[in-house]
């Protein structure tokens, strides 16, 4: 399985290699997956039998309901969302009557609240992206040019940071994975100095006895903090000053 996305993982690596501003490879990656998605969600695969009996069913998050939006299709996303409101009517209209049989019907509650946790985009995303996680131990683990290859990123946001220790721990010997470990780990404290020096002289720009000072690298710290600390999903409000 992981050989299927060894070229997108690849490219994402390359790609934040030569370009420190890419940031984290696995955003990217994530990014380009829940674009993906969209498209398909609002064009080839809108009127699929298959895709709108899961969209019916599981329905979309806030976040891409909202991205649906904004992508200016919205016959699409009406078509979509015809057919999921109707299933929803029969699904919950069975409340009032089991109120008046024998007090208040779960029914309609269970149904809210499984939609509540549930969207199509996100479950399609996390399919593809848990398996890109596991490609990079692959790569790491088979091939040396990859090896060389993460160890010359920027960095990882924490959350994928994370991710890709728990897949390195599930895959790898003890051997491999502390050199796994010491690679990533490298790139992390390495950026994380760095950034932690920015965020301070950003704050010392705002004090007056440093005002004649230059911003250096800081001027953007704090958005580059948040992206570390949270990831940089859903293409973000503030994408980093060139």
């Amino acid at each position: 399985m992981e050989q299927i996305y060894t070229i997108p993982v690849n490219e994402a690596f390359d790609a934040s290699r030569a370009d420190h501003t890419c940031g984290c490879p696995m955003c990217t990656l994530y990014r380009k997956l829940e674009e993906n998605e969209l498209d398909l969600i609002l064009g080839a695969s809108m009127m699929e039998p298959d895709v709108r009996i899961q969209t019916n069913k599981e329905g979309f998050c806030r976040t891409h309901y909202d991205m649906m939006f904004v992508r200016k299709n919205r016959l699409g996303m009406a078509l979509t969302l015809e057919s999921h409101l109707k299933e929803l009517q029969g699904d919950l209209k069975s409340g009032f009557i089991g109120s008046l049989l024998q007090g208040a019907d779960a029914k309609p509650a269970k149904r809210i609240k499984a939609l509540e946790s549930s969207c199509y985009v996100c479950r399609r995303i996390d399919f593809h992206f848990q398996h890109m996680a596991q490609t990079v131990i692959y790569l790491y683990d088979t091939v040396e040019e990859f090896r060389e290859k993460l160890a010359a990123q920027p960095y990882f946001c924490l959350p994928h940071y994370r991710l890709l220790l728990e897949r390195g721990d599930a895959r790898l010997g003890k051997k491999r994975m502390a050199e796994f470990t010491e690679a990533i780990g490298r790139v992390q404290s390495t950026y994380l100095a760095s950034l932690t020096e920015d965020i301070s002289w950003f704050c010392k720009k705002f004090d007056y006895r440093y005002d004649a000072e230059p911003w250096k690298n800081s001027k953007d710290s704090v958005e580059r903090a948040i992206k570390f600390l949270r990831a940089d999903l859903h293409g973000t409000a503030y994408p980093d000053k060139k």
